[in-house]
């Protein structure tokens, strides 16, 4: 099983509207809804409720005077830094000042949520204005503030140095400087965010249902906010709508109120997201000015790489500086820099906050580096690929340490890879000795085409840990848990695949449940390619468990060695005596030795059966009753998957339309579960990246409203704009985890941004060096060069491909 290409499990139930998702839950609860600010800062001066309480079926209004103890305090900074000097978060509900648009205020409790959005819109709140900082441009001016406290809006400045760079970039035979720009967006789950409470007087336990990518994370945050015992606390990520980072971030204001108002009223309570309160009090991300400074010889080979970033953080930092310092570490893909700097600054801005989305901080790294190589290619007329190629750290020299610390605070250090074979593969897909042929095919027909080139590598399977419990029942089914989430990446078919083949049963005999702290309490979440790598490891290690001590169990039953079994389909079996077996369900039997025979099959562990040896204890030392297991995983450092795309465009001479009309990608994850999987994730996070690169920006005015905040404004590709995605495999395996698996689920979206600017640059004959771009932005660009105001290039084409499939 383990390889092959299965059908998703949990499809059949999704498709068919079997999904039971945040929204779908509760329908009997009250319904939360909030006032939030329409004014990206501003001190709050009055809050009238007066009207509002006259509305029937009101059951609550709270304000942040309201909020007792340590829900009242401000939310956690969840991932605290060295460098993060001036880390900042927001209260539950807002407290004297608003930082951005969509901050909430106040929370209304009623019997339905129509009730309560009526009584919000009653309630009337007076606001003294202040100074607005939006973008990164005002925000490191430092002439305005976001917070007083806060000295040049700088939240963090962090800088990590391999080598000496100054010496190198003087010694440096070429040197370039390039200025970048990735503009702010976001991702767009289909359901978005929602948490649904109920309070057990009785019990003095709370449950509660989130849509959240890291349950044990959640339900750990509002014991903490709510004073509960841990153990009287139970979350659930039900079926998920898409997470993509958005749902990583805990507690959101949300999650701490609705269980606290359900405690409070002693009744369930329900909040769901609207689509507008997602663009507005969710999270955005990608935005960052970018400058590089490369030095290079006459061959192209790097000699010193120093870059500056800045950060656009928005208005809070709960999740700390994750994404700039990916950026800062993965910026350097598949390439030896030679000697390497590294400086960022990450601002505050009067705008929703930002935290990682798919990718990251990897696009706008690989944005950098991709744009670096092809200038690079351009100054001294080279094959872009040759550029790359000359650069490759090789396998015989993996593992590969750049001498910087990662996201997770361990060493940058590469644990397998083959660039050379990856980019063999690329050329021969794409056709890329080819593409001149066809370009002068086209310009003949009147047409404009460019073809452009991306590299990455990416850090997946962060720890610290997660674990697996696997627990074969009586009849044969194997029940699999895992504390990480699933917002659809096919978790509950891989898993099952893994276990199918460790333990030698049947698929459709295993079920996979996730994100439930009754079931595994200890977890981290979904998040940076992980699943695979820390719950696929951590389920492989229990599965080993449960079948040593399965064929311990019949070992005794059959007389014989447990190295002379086998199990297939779920029977133990003697190797070259198939008929000598019992059934892994008898087995289970066995495993629980049993007083009270409550059916056939439980009669063969009782006391009489004659199945036990009466000189042992039924159950040994060092032994649990039951045939399960559980182990965790924890590694010494992340795995580093990687891949190559590359993409054909063509420019609309008139409009300056765009259009993909070819797009490959070579993939490595090292050892791949489910081929059919990894293929959907990539597609998926391709999708993303085309969005990313040609349509979706967040538009803020100068008054820090956001100005596209709904989908009738914020343009997403369809299915018609988003190409044919061609895939091609290598599988280097990660030596650093029992399955040789590294993570898929990012890798899709990280270089798109940069391989779709390479091809229009590429066919248009001038750079492009701000992402995303759309038609106008193009059209603009060709009168500025046509004025002389953009350069044209001067690299030699001497790349192209076959003729593109539509």
């Amino acid at each position: 099983m383990f390889g092959a290409p299965i059908r998703r499990k949990e499809d059949p139930r999704l498709v068919t509207g079997g999904g039971r998702y945040l929204d779908d839950l509760g329908h009997d609860a009250l319904a939360a809804a909030f006032v939030r600010s329409p004014h990206a800062h501003a001190r709050i001066v009055d809050i009238d409720a007066s009207e509002a309480i006259e509305v029937e079926g009101v059951v609550g209004i709270y304000v942040h005077e309201d909020l007792p103890g340590r829900v009242g305090e401000p939310l956690p900074l969840l991932i605290p830094h060295p460098t993060l000097t001036h880390g900042r978060t927001g209260y539950a509900l807002a407290k004297d000042e608003v930082n951005h648009v969509g901050e909430p205020i106040v929370m209304v409790v009623a019997t339905d949520r129509y009730i309560a959005e009526d009584a919000c819109q009653r309630i009337r709140v007076t606001y003294d204005t202040l100074p607005v900082v939006v973008g990164i441009e005002a925000a490191r001016s430092g002439e305005l503030l976001v917070h007083d406290d806060v000295p040049d809006n700088v939240a963090a400045h962090m800088l990590q140095e391999v080598g000496d760079v100054d010496a190198a970039m003087a010694a440096a035979p070429h040197t370039l400087t390039l200025d970048l720009d990735i503009e702010r967006s976001a991702c767009m789950p289909m359901e978005g965010k929602g948490v649904y409470a109920r309070w057990d007087r009785d019990r003095d336990e709370l449950r509660m249902y989130s849509s959240t990518q890291t349950s044990t994370g959640v339900r750990a945050a509002v014991a903490a906010k709510l004073g509960l015992p841990l153990a009287k606390v139970e979350c659930i990520a039900p079926d998920v709508g898409g997470g993509f980072g958005v749902k990583i971030v805990h507690p959101w204001p949300e999650e701490v109120l609705v269980p606290w108002a359900a405690i409070l009223l002693g009744r369930p309570v329900k909040w769901a997201e609207d689509r507008r309160e997602h663009f507005i009090s969710a999270a955005h991300e990608r935005g960052q000015l970018q400058q590089v400074t490369v030095g290079f010889d006459d061959e192209g080979h790097l000699l010193a790489l120093d870059v500056k970033l800045w950060h656009d953080n928005g208005a809070y930092t709960p999740y700390g500086i994750i994404v700039p310092i990916i950026t800062s570490t993965q910026l350097l893909g598949p390439y030896k820099p030679g000697t390497y700097r590294c400086e960022f600054w990450s601002l505050y801005t009067n705008t929703v906050l930002v935290t990682p989305y798919r990718g990251a901080g990897r696009p706008q790294g690989c944005f950098a580096m991709e744009r670096t190589m092809d200038a690079i290619a351009d100054e001294l007329g080279l094959d872009r690929a040759e550029v790359r190629s000359r650069n490759f750290i090789l396998p015989a020299e993996m593992p590969w340490d750049h001498g910087l610390l990662f996201q997770d605070g361990r060493p940058l250090k590469y644990d397998s890879g083959d660039f050379p074979a990856s980019l063999a593969k690329l050329k021969q897909l794409v056709g890329w000795d080819d593409f001149a042929d066809y370009r002068r095919q086209a310009e003949a027909e009147g047409r404009k085409v460019g073809l452009g080139i991306g590299c990455y590598v990416e850090g997946t399977g962060v720890g610290p840990y997660e674990g697996g419990h696997i627990q074969i029942e009586t009849s044969g089914r194997v029940n699999v848990s895992t504390g990480l989430t699933s917002q659809g990446q096919g978790h509950e078919t891989v898993f099952a695949q893994i276990v199918a083949q460790e333990l030698g049963v049947r698929m459709e005999d295993v079920f996979v449940t996730t994100g439930d702290t009754r079931k595994m309490a200890y977890a981290v979440g979904t998040f940076a390619s992980r699943a695979a790598v820390m719950s696929g490891s951590a389920i492989a290690l229990a599965a080993r468990n449960v079948r040593a001590k399965a064929l311990r169990i019949a070992a005794d039953a059959l007389e014989v060695s447990p190295e002379d079994l086998e199990i297939v389909e779920g029977t133990v079996r003697v190797k070259g005596a198939p008929a000598t077996s019992m059934s892994l369900g008898t087995v289970s039997v066995l495993s629980n030795p049993l007083r009270y025979a409550f059916d056939e099959a439980a009669q063969a562990a009782t006391q009489f059966a004659g199945t036990f040896d009466p000189d042992k204890p039924p159950v040994a030392d060092d032994e649990e009753p039951g045939l399960e297991g559980k182990d965790f995983y924890s590694p010494t450092q992340a795995t580093f998957a990687n891949g190559m795309h590359a993409a054909i465009v063509e420019t609309d001479p008139v409009t300056a339309e765009i259009r993909i009309l070819r797009y490959c990608v070579i993939h490595d994850c090292g050892t791949m579960i489910n081929p059919m999987i990894v293929e959907g994730q990539v597609h998926g996070g391709v999708a993303q990246g085309v969005g990313g690169a040609l349509y979706e920006r967040m538009a803020y005015d100068e008054s820090g409203q956001l100005l596209n905040a709904s989908f009738m404004d914020f343009l997403m590709p369809y299915a018609s704009e988003v190409p044919t995605i061609e895939a091609d495999h290598l599988e280097t395996p990660s030596p650093l985890n029992p399955l040789g698996i590294k993570g898929a689920g990012e890798a899709g979206c990280i270089p798109v941004s940069a391989v779709i600017a390479s091809a229009i640059e590429d066919a248009e004959g001038f750079p492009i060096t701000r992402m995303p771009i759309s038609p106008y932005d193009l059209w603009e660009l060709r009168r500025r060069h046509a004025d002389g105001e953009i350069p044209s290039l001067h690299r030699l084409s001497r790349t192209s491909s076959k003729e593109p499939t539509a």
